[in-house]
């Protein structure tokens, strides 16, 4: 079992910038494939960014390329999302996942209570 805490989420206007946070706790961190998924109202849950335990592969959704990068630091246990050049169709609950494997569909084993991120035209 793996628990998972974001934060970081807020208001921002379009063009802005956040960084999401993920602190992890439970069993080791570091063996855990990393995801990031969003839902927006009336949607359905959708993947936005993912990586391997060991940083070599990251995975993105066409909406966010070029402008989300995940990362994480495996020495305190915690998954970052920088968002970069928000818009309004971002706006959605952002939600941490976990996994033995990386996968780029929002099926992820564990997962966070999600933290809102609006931005506003």
């Amino acid at each position: 079992q793996v628990q998972l805490v974001e934060s970081g989420g807020g208001l921002v206007q379009a063009g802005g910038s956040l960084r999401l946070s993920c602190a992890a706790s439970g069993r080791t961190f570091s063996g855990y494939a990393m995801g990031w998924c969003r839902q927006a109202p009336g949607k359905e849950r959708e993947f936005v960014a993912a990586m391997r335990f060991s940083s070599a592969s990251i995975y993105y959704a066409d909406s966010v390329k070029g402008r989300f990068t995940i990362s994480r630091d495996n020495a305190k246990n915690t998954a970052y999302l920088q968002m970069n050049d928000l818009k309004p169709e971002d706006t959605a609950v952002y939600f941490c996942a976990a996994g033995l494997v990386v996968i780029t569909t929002p099926e992820y084993p564990y997962w966070g209570q999600g933290t809102q991120v609006t931005v506003s035209s």
